[in-house]
């Protein structure tokens, strides 16, 4: 299975990284490096995460990285990420 990541996902991620980096720019980084290694571990198991059912009948699943959701969908044999937001965040 390939992974793939959305110019939403990659904007989010760069988003976050702008929010954390001027209080603390260690930080911001460890925080980006978890969230781009959180979905190499759906690669041996895709479906581990919760299906949205609301997406039907896209195979679009979330994953809980810490204090951040991560949604991605499966198709075919890519796991593409689609968004990653603080669970805090009005969403």
């Amino acid at each position: 299975m390939a992974l793939k990541w959305t110019g939403r996902a990659l904007s989010d991620l760069a988003r976050l990284y702008a929010f954390l980096a001027p209080v603390n720019g260690q930080a911001a980084a460890r925080t980006v490096q978890s969230l781009t290694a959180a979905p190499a571990r759906l690669l041996e198991h895709p479906r581990i995460g919760e299906r949205l059912e609301e997406f039907d009948p896209r195979e679009v699943r979330r994953i809980l990285a810490g204090n951040y959701e991560i949604r991605y969908e499966i198709r075919e044999s890519t796991l593409h990420v689609l968004r990653l937001w603080h669970t805090r965040e009005d969403r």
